[in-house]
């Protein structure tokens, strides 16, 4: 059975939801809680760990499993580019460039080795590892490119997330119009969702001083939680976001996975 959700509506909106959290919550540990970059990344890290085992060991996707390391992996993107920047001082341009070509060698890698990036039929060890690899760097990548376009660049939280929104729904577009490929498609979404979900994050949770509408982290991730947690158990009870095993089939049919067929 594949090991990750089927992608619909209420995909996406966990998944903005989730990399909002990712950005509240790091800076709730990192700022409320005093814990600060380096012992708030310890511990995340360690959180994110257990949870990756868990859906590591599990024989099918389980979404409160799933979504715990969805949210607790957005959160250390968020800090691996927050530990970049502002502990060793390196530029958001740079952190920006060096994620892309991380995430770019990650699925040419998983390309090369798989012959796909489908996500219908994460069925194996390896494409489970390239799966959550992708995603840690598209996190990462999407923090510094959104802080840098609403930092560096001045146009603040809520044209940033206008921008971004805006660059979804042309990705939307080309799929749905002008037939741009469904693989291609799905991770240009899911790493525009990312700056998107992140604006949201600091336009709720910052000061109205400097144009945010100073809910503050706190409140701001409590919203988000609550709301992924209604999904989560919606979800585990329709159980509609399980891809159907005839597409796995089919997709393993076209996309033979090396893992199994050595096994």
């Amino acid at each position: 059975m594949n090991k990750v959700p089927e992608v619909t509506l209420v995909f996406w909106i966990i998944k903005i939801l989730c990399t909002t959290v990712g950005e509240t919550a790091a800076d709730f540990l990192n700022v409320n809680l005093g814990f600060g970059l380096t012992n708030t990344t310890y511990v995340v890290t360690a959180l994110l760990t257990i949870a990756l085992i868990f859906q590591f060991r599990s024989r099918q996707y389980i979404p409160g499993i799933y979504w715990t390391a969805v949210v607790l992996i957005s959160v250390v993107g968020t800090l691996i580019t927050d530990n970049l920047v502002d502990n060793m001082g390196v530029a958001l341009q740079t952190t920006t460039i060096v994620f892309a070509a991380a995430l770019a060698v990650t699925f040419a890698v998983w390309y090369s080795v798989e012959k796909t990036l489908s996500i219908h039929s994460i069925v194996s060890f390896p494409r489970e590892a390239f799966y959550w690899l992708a995603i840690l760097f598209t996190f990462a990548l999407g923090t510094s490119a959104g802080d840098q376009l609403a930092e560096s660049y001045g146009f603040g939280f809520f044209n940033s997330i206008l921008i971004f929104a805006g660059a979804i729904a042309l990705v939307t577009l080309a799929h749905f119009k002008f037939r741009m490929g469904p693989i291609l498609a799905f991770w240009l979404a899911y790493i525009l969702t990312r700056p998107l979900g992140a604006s949201i994050g600091d336009f709720m949770s910052q000061l109205t001083a400097d144009g945010g509408l100073g809910l503050g982290t706190t409140v701001t991730s409590l919203i988000f939680l609550s709301a992924i947690l209604g999904l989560v158990v919606f979800l585990t009870v329709t159980r509609e976001d399980e891809t159907p095993p005839e597409l796995v089939q089919a997709d393993l049919a076209a996309h033979p996975d090396p893992a199994l067929q050595q096994a």
